[in-house]
């Protein structure tokens, strides 16, 4: 465990990076959990040689803060955050110890706040939400590369 409280590791498989950390909740946690993420794909990038998109880095740190931030706001204690490529997608792993799974709200535009979840189900081209012995896990995935634009565009 380092000096920041979160506690790292890099798979050694090179056909598959995997980065985990442990958030401590404190208030500099969520931009800490984006600047990981962010790490993480330039890792990938540089040591695994696969390419990432601008609007993978901005999305997956998006995804990421948001997740991160209903974690904190809805369970106690910490949270983990697992990140890893699967192919050309990323997938973003976020656990608490609250065992209430997220529910997506009707669309509503005079309500302040609470989008969250909205804004990653949006984005993502995969979701899923299970319980776990203790808590939950949130899992969403997202590709490296921009999809292809499609034909006559």
């Amino acid at each position: 465990m380092e000096s920041d409280g979160m506690e790292r590791s890099l798979s050694p498989d090179p056909g598959c990076a995997e980065f985990t950390t442990a958030l401590e909740g404190h208030s500099g946690s969520i931009a800490e959990a984006r600047r990981v993420a962010a790490d993480f794909l330039i890792r990938v990038q540089t040591e695994c040689g696969l390419p990432v998109t601008e609007r993978a880095m901005d999305l997956t740190q998006l995804v990421v803060s948001e997740l991160v931030t209903n974690a904190f706001k809805y369970a106690p204690g910490p949270a983990l955050l697992c990140l890893r490529t699967a192919g050309a997608m990323v997938e973003i792993q976020v656990w608490d110890s609250d065992p209430v799974l997220p529910v997506a709200r009707a669309a509503d535009p005079g309500r302040v706040g609470q989008h969250g979840l909205e804004i990653v189900m949006a984005v993502v081209q995969g979701f899923a939400a299970h319980r776990e012995p203790v808590g939950k896990r949130i899992t969403a995935c997202l590709p490296l590369l921009d999809d292809p634009m499609p034909p006559g565009s």
